[in-house]
């Protein structure tokens, strides 16, 4: 199972060139706020909420509002280039489109790792063929539980904890 922490391109210059696209397809406005707010998002690494990317644009952008983050997030997915999530908190994350990847939450510390794994990709094939030759467009897959730590392992360490070390 390979574990990546970031399934997003690398080079953002495309996917602002698609925003650029879908903003004068749909005869939008370009603002100083939606772009910083576009700007920050594409730049994420991880899987924000609306608050986290309001607080994030304020120090470039002090005067931008919840509304304007709320609205810019919702032209973001629905041009494809974020994709929401709920991960069991009650709160809406986004995530820019990428590569597909599955999801570790820890449910006690907030903790979201990102992976990938072949057998589990082809496991998901495989099932979908024996039940009556079912085609698998798109899946989410989520495994909740709990990190090492969180768990009580006395030896244990969080994620979390690991990576904001590095």
């Amino acid at each position: 199972m390979a574990e990546r922490s970031d399934f997003r391109p690398d080079n953002t210059g495309e996917l602002k060139e698609r925003w650029q696209t879908y903003i004068q397809d749909k005869k939008l406005n370009t603002t100083s706020q939606r772009e910083a707010i576009v700007e920050q998002f594409l730049r994420t690494k991880d899987h924000i909420s609306i608050d986290e990317l309001l607080a994030r644009v304020r120090k470039r952008q002090p005067k931008v509002g919840y509304a304007t983050v709320y609205r810019t997030v919702k032209l973001l997915v629905d041009s494809g280039l974020a994709v929401e999530r709920q991960f069991g908190d009650g709160q809406a994350r986004y995530e820019v489109v990428g590569d597909h990847h599955d999801h570790l939450i820890c449910m006690k510390c907030g903790l979201i790792l990102e992976f990938e794994d072949d057998d589990i990709e082809r496991l998901q094939e495989k099932i979908a063929a024996r039940l009556g030759g079912f085609t698998v467009l798109r899946h989410r897959h989520e495994l909740y539980g709990l990190c090492a730590k969180a768990a009580g392992d006395a030896s244990g360490s969080c994620p979390r904890e690991q990576q904001k070390k590095s």
